[in-house]
């Protein structure tokens, strides 16, 4: 770990293949109209200076489905590289109960409360890619508590990130195991089951 020139922490795998970088307080960039707080690049090379893929998230995207991300980052031999087609996201989050939009079925879904989506859309801007043709297609994620509500969240795969890696974000974001948190959003409170622990 070390600073950088925008005085962002700056996480590197001993390869030096991927990186984690906390942009929050010097790089102005939104998603969803919320400031992006974590950037996660992969490169082919370790002397490449120019990543395959980048990873945004907001700064309320649940740290459990970030965490299982790097996780599974950490454990490829090759971080660019994935042979899975877009279908392995779909189908992992229908496995943990989601519905597939019926407008976009082959590339959208949501939870069963629909208030969290993950859908194959056209990249945003500032969404960086190797792949710098026009056009290009991520997956987003983003939690909506009612529609027309703020985001809570917000979450952009660039157009290289393998889908494989896409799947592991989608299937613990969407996984009912319970999570600890010490503060609930008051737009979500009649949403969640929570449980209080004294």
């Amino acid at each position: 770990m070390w600073p950088t020139a925008r005085d962002s922490l700056l996480y590197v795998s001993p390869d030096g293949l991927c990186g984690a970088e906390w942009i929050l307080a010097s790089y102005p960039f939104e998603l969803g109209g919320l400031p992006v707080a974590w950037q996660v690049s992969a490169r082919s090379h370790s002397d490449s200076a120019m990543v395959e893929w980048n990873a945004y998230f907001t700064a309320e995207v649940p740290y459990e489905a970030v965490t299982d991300l790097l996780l599974a980052l950490d454990a490829r031999t090759a971080p660019d590289v994935g042979f899975d087609g877009p279908d392995v996201v779909l189908e992992e989050l229908g496995s943990r109960g989601w519905f597939r939009d019926a407008d976009r079925p082959r590339t959208a879904a949501f939870d069963p409360g629909f208030s969290a989506t993950v859908s194959l859309e056209l990249l945003p801007p500032l969404v960086r890619d190797a792949d710098p043709r026009p056009g290009q297609m991520g997956w987003q994620a983003w939690a909506e508590p009612r529609i027309g509500d703020p985001y809570l969240w917000c979450a952009s795969f660039s157009a290289s990130v393998p889908h494989d890696l896409v799947a592991v974000f989608a299937s613990s974001l969407a996984s009912s195991a319970p999570v600890s948190r010490r503060t609930v959003p008051a737009s979500a409170e009649d949403r969640l089951s929570v449980i209080r622990r004294g």
